[in-house]
């Protein structure tokens, strides 16, 4: 049998490398977030983000301006995201996702 294929049953090795990094930056986010000013963390992971989490951000995020950032991030998958903002939001919030919808449409 020939090593051409890989093994679907065997766990993929991570990098210890990797690892490291990944843990300096769970740590400094964290260190960020009880220390500094969480909107503005929450501002800055947002481009980062998935866009399951954009779309739970324009939908329950607590600061009206993480919201309003998600909202302006949003794709043409999240049109469904952006019409319940539109039907169960505060004005600006709304009117936020009016723009976005007309412009994705």
């Amino acid at each position: 049998m020939s090593n051409c294929c890989s093994d679907p049953t065997e766990i993929p090795k991570v990098d210890p490398r990797d690892l490291v990094r990944e843990q300096a930056r769970y740590g400094d986010l964290l260190r960020e977030l009880f220390t500094g000013d969480p909107e503005k963390l929450m501002l800055h992971e947002l481009h980062e983000a998935s866009t399951y989490l954009r779309e739970l951000a324009a939908l329950r995020a607590h600061y009206p301006s993480v919201r309003l950032a998600a909202i302006a991030l949003l794709e043409q998958s999240s049109v469904s995201v952006l019409q319940r903002i539109i039907d169960k939001s505060e004005a600006e919030i709304a009117a936020a996702a009016t723009a976005r919808l007309q412009k994705l449409q």
